[in-house]
Parts: C-alpha cells; structure tokens; sequence
C-alpha cells in the first residue's frame, strides 16, 4: 500500500472517530435529519476503516512471520509459508479497500419510486406497461420489497399509459435505479390477427423517495385542486371530488392521484411523489448535472432509445448498456431479473472504480 493511500485511510478514521462523539451529543440526537446524514457517513466509514485496521493486524502478522523465519531456521519454512499467505490476504485487502473507497450514493438505500408509461407502439405499448409493473411486482417480492402502486390511468385494451408505483423498504432504490430507461419488446401482440411481430416500447422513471424533513416543500407554493375522478374506481367515482392535482408553482411539476376514494389519501400519496421529484431535481442542481433527469433517464421513448430488449421469439432478453444477453425471458418476467440487475451494479462499480 503507497504512503498516499496509507494516509487518506488515516484521515478517515480520524473522521469516523470524531463523528461517533458527534452523534453522542445533544444537539445531533435532537435533529433527525443531521442524525441520519452524520449516521450514514459513519456507516460508510466504519465499513472502510474496518478494512484498514485488518489490513494493518495482516501487516504486522506478515512482518512477524518474516521476522521469526529469519531468527529461527528450523521453522524458516513454515513462517514463510505464514508470510506468503499473509502477503495474498494484504493485496486482497487493498483491492477491497480501493472497491469501498467508492463513494456509496446514500440513495440506495431508500425507497424508490417508479413511473411506467406507454410509449410507442400504442395499445401494445400500454399492455406491455401493464407486464413491466407486474415483473417488478415479482422482482420487489423477491427481494423482501413491498410495491404499492401510488396512480394509475388503465389502458382500455388492458395494461396502463402510466402508472406510479412505490417499492418499499431498505434498498430499494439501490435494486431498482438500473431500470431507468426505455424497454423495448418484440412479440406477437395478443391484438394481432396474423402473427406478426411487433416491437413496442415502455419508460421506466427511478426516483428515490424522501421523507418530509429531507426535502425543504413550502405548502404556499403548492396549488391543490380536487375533482371528480374517472374512469374504473368504485362508487364513489364521478360522485365526489376525491381526485387531487397538486401544481408545484416555483417548478411547474403537476401530480395527479385519484385511484383512492379518500381525498386525502390521495392527497397524501401525490405529496410523497412531489417530494420525490423535488428531491431529484435538487440533486440534479446539487450535482450539476442537466436539468430534467427524468428526461435523461427515459428519452422520448423511441424503439431506437433503449436500455433493454424483450424477444419473445428467442426467449432473450439483451441489455444493450453493458452487451448482456440472457436466454430466460419467461423467468426474467416473472422477476428474475437479478443477473441484469447485479450485472449493471458491477459495471457501474468497475467504471467507478477507475474514478477513485
């Protein structure tokens, strides 16, 4: 290990030790939000300096080792043995220090929010919305993640032009952000007469999901307004004004919810994805980065624009992102989706990785 990096590991344990004081004190235990922050950062810390403090104790078993071989010549060889095996612990170590020196997107560990809409391929297109939402359904299960969908606008042919949806639990965002994009399918769409194949597209959307201290929401700055809801939703729909659009006046960003017949309730599921916009586009200011990541993430939705391919025909389902074909499409819409996930997740360590 170089001096250099020796001595940034140093200050980091230096950090993590000051802040476990910090979070002893009056003051932080009595703000939620400074509390998490400082609680993550120590919990990133803590992962890293754990990994350096082995690596010294192997350093010093190393150094022993060599020590006793020199001074012992009867047990020379098993010491060196001891050594060598040490010596292949150290760089094993470094290269796992080096892989936790990735700064962790706090992000991950939220609940994420997803947005899915029809793109082109019309009602194919809002049937193949329908699938996504149902594979992730599957995909969350697996993960021991819970979906709830937040609003939906039901496709008369079956499936949805859009539909909002929370997945819910630690790390959710973490499993789900890959997904961002447009997803395209081919295959034979049930509304076909002839057989032939169709290609259609879907876009997927990716939001972490905040809590009301994370994000700075002025209620004066938010226009609410009810009206009667349409469409599939029981009794109470075209008979009371249970639909709410809340209009976000510095920004311009509208939602609407009206699957519930509470007014409130769908009041209070349009603010969770309020605050979640919010929060993405003040890390998008934050970061520098172009405005309208939602944009960024799905395009227009053109078949040419796309992360990912479902064929039907071939039983593949291809991430163009990182070349990967998998040969397991029925498994992969019934939730299996873990080898695509893990794949991007190891690509975007690896790129990272040269970064650090």
């Amino acid at each position: 290990m170089d001096q250099d990096l020796r001595t940034r590991l140093e200050a980091l344990e230096a950090e993590m030790l000051e802040l476990e004081g910090l979070l002893a004190t009056e003051a932080v235990v009595s703000d939620p939000a400074r509390l998490a922050e400082l609680g993550r950062r120590h919990a990133e810390l803590a992962a890293i300096v754990e990994l350096f403090r082995r690596y010294r104790e192997f350093e010093l078993e190393r150094s022993d080792a060599e020590e006793l071989a020199r001074s012992d010549p009867d047990m020379a060889s098993e010491f060196d043995q001891i050594a060598r095996r040490r010596a292949a612990d150290l760089e094993r170590l470094e290269r796992e220090i080096h892989k936790a020196l990735i700064p962790a997107d706090p992000d991950d560990e939220r609940p994420a929010i997803i947005e899915i809409r029809a793109a082109a391929g019309g009602d194919e297109a809002a049937i193949w919305a329908g699938d996504l939402l149902r594979m992730y359904e599957r995909f969350a299960e697996s993960n021991g993640l819970a979906v709830e969908v937040l609003e939906a606008s039901p496709s008369e042919s079956g499936g949805y032009s859009k539909v909002t949806a929370a997945v819910k639990g630690k790390g959710a965002y973490g499993r789900f952000r890959y997904e961002a994009g447009v997803h395209r399918v081919q295959r034979v769409p049930q509304t076909e007469s002839q057989g032939r194949v169709h290609t259609s597209t879907a876009t997927v959307a990716v939001l972490p999901e905040v809590e009301d201290v994370e994000v700075q929401l002025d209620l004066n700055d938010v226009r609410v307004d009810v009206f009667r809801s349409t469409g599939p939703g029981g009794q109470s729909v075209n008979t009371t004004d249970s639909a709410v659009r809340l209009t976000h006046l510095p920004t311009g960003l509208v939602v609407t919810c009206q699957d519930e017949k509470s007014q409130l309730q769908n009041k209070e599921k349009a603010f969770r994805i309020l605050r979640a916009r919010l929060y993405q586009a003040e890390e998008e200011r934050r970061r520098s980065e172009l405005a309208g990541e939602r944009r960024s993430q799905v395009g227009t939705g053109e078949r040419s624009e796309k992360i990912r391919t479902y064929n039907y025909k071939d039983n593949r389902v291809t991430d163009h992102r990182i070349g990967l074909t998998v040969k397991k499409l029925d498994r992969v819409l019934e939730g299996d989706l873990g080898d695509l996930v893990d794949a991007m997740a190891e690509h975007e360590r690896t790129r990272r990785l040269t970064e650090v």
